[in-house]
């Protein structure tokens, strides 16, 4: 298991709130977290902001 999906397991609901203050245009349906599916919830918010997926990453591994 990766340190990115070990802190969107623990910390999602602070993550999340980050994730909606800093990337305004990501919605409740972008940022629905399925437990196993970490790499999917990666790729929407990917694709909604335009970040690379190690982009996103860092941005989670850093809260």
């Amino acid at each position: 298991m990766s340190a990115t999906t070990d802190k969107i397991k623990g910390n999602w609901n602070t993550i999340k709130g980050r994730l909606k203050r800093q990337y305004g245009e990501l919605t409740e349906d972008d940022l629905t977290y399925e437990e196993g599916l970490e790499d999917e919830l990666v790729g929407r918010i990917q694709k909604k902001t335009g970040k690379t997926k190690e982009e996103v990453k860092n941005f989670i591994d850093q809260l």
